[in-house]
């Protein structure tokens, strides 16, 4: 019998069997159905909402087969990196319908980012909607999409990506997408580091910032951006 950590083979990246992984997956199955028991159900959730530059990103994932198919699938902060790329490629193969919605800095500074988060999730509603199954989505936090199609209705789960199977699906494709989208930008901006903290606050990104000033991909209604952006560079 093969033995495994994880529902992938690290060296050879084929799928092997592991109970904990089918067990988790079938506890997040159930806690989806707590709230939409006997429907289609999509799962949104967002990424880069905290970060200091870059866009925020919004995935929206329909599922498809028993939940033991989706071994492996928890709540993106809960995975490797590897991991994350693994299941993301997975999702994007055998899932019904993914979308991505992708709201820019500009609109992160015109908005607010609770706006522009709400904007980004209904883009990616917009992109799997032609299918006409769904009828809810379930949706990781506090805020739903700005707008959906008629007919259709959303519910907040606080939480959601760590008790819902689509929304953890969704999680993971919103995470892996906006992590490429900064490590594409890191090329242009390379005195940032953005291919190593994709944009949040850590101690070299701030040291980056007092070094540098913001770039164009900072969002300067963010406080911690707009101060640097009113003082003396140091150019020492």
């Amino acid at each position: 019998m093969i033995q495994s950590q994880s529902p992938l083979d690290a060296s050879s990246g084929a799928w092997v069997f592991d109970s904990k992984a089918v067990t988790r997956a079938v506890a997040l199955r159930q806690g989806e159905l707590e709230y939409t028991a006997g429907m289609i159900v999509g799962g949104i959730d967002e990424a880069g909402r905290g970060a200091l530059a870059g866009p925020v990103v919004a995935g929206a994932v329909v599922l498809q087969g028993d939940p033991e198919t989706w071994a492996g699938v928890d709540d993106s902060k809960r995975l490797t990196r590897l991991r994350r790329q693994q299941l993301y490629e997975k999702i994007w193969k055998q899932a019904v319908a993914v979308g991505v919605g992708v709201a820019s800095v500009e609109e992160i500074d015109k908005f607010n980012i609770l706006q522009a988060s709400r904007l980004a999730m209904a883009r990616a509603v917009e992109q799997v909607e032609g299918l006409g199954q769904v009828s809810t989505w379930l949706v990781d936090g506090r805020d739903v999409p700005a707008y959906l199609p008629s007919g259709r209705k959303a519910i907040a789960v606080v939480g959601g990506d760590a008790r819902c199977l689509s929304i953890a699906a969704a999680s993971i494709v919103a995470k892996v997408y906006r992590d490429g989208l900064m490590v594409a930008l890191d090329k242009t901006y390379p005195e940032y580091g953005f291919g190593r903290h994709v944009g949040y606050g850590t101690s070299a990104h701030f040291a980056a910032l007092r070094r540098c000033g913001p770039s164009p991909v900072h969002r300067r209604s963010f406080r911690p951006v707009s101060q640097w952006s009113q003082l003396p560079l140091d150019l020492s």
